[in-house]
């Protein structure tokens, strides 16, 4: 969704996230490979399925240095891309 908000029980928020930011690599595998199965984000379960989005390395970071920056969440460590490319599947 537009302001990161998602979609109650079906689509996990991005905004003011819990999980992102106690979940750094899982996080980033997330974006990097997709995910499927069980979630909780602020207290709610979700049980879903992410696609993979076929970015590079480069823009999985830059992505996740955004949605870490946005919508209410706040993180001072930037995901770079050697950290991203030593996440494997």
């Amino acid at each position: 969704m537009a302001y990161g908000e998602g979609v109650a029980y079906t689509f996990p928020p991005l905004a003011n996230s819990d999980y992102l930011l106690q979940n750094r690599k899982e996080s980033i595998r997330g974006v990097k490979f997709g995910r499927q199965g069980e979630l909780i984000v602020n207290g709610i379960t979700y049980n879903n399925a992410m696609t993979p989005l076929g970015l590079e390395d480069e823009e999985v970071a830059d992505v996740m240095n955004y949605i870490l920056n946005s919508w209410g969440n706040s993180s001072s460590k930037i995901v770079t891309v050697d950290e991203v490319e030593a996440i494997t599947e």
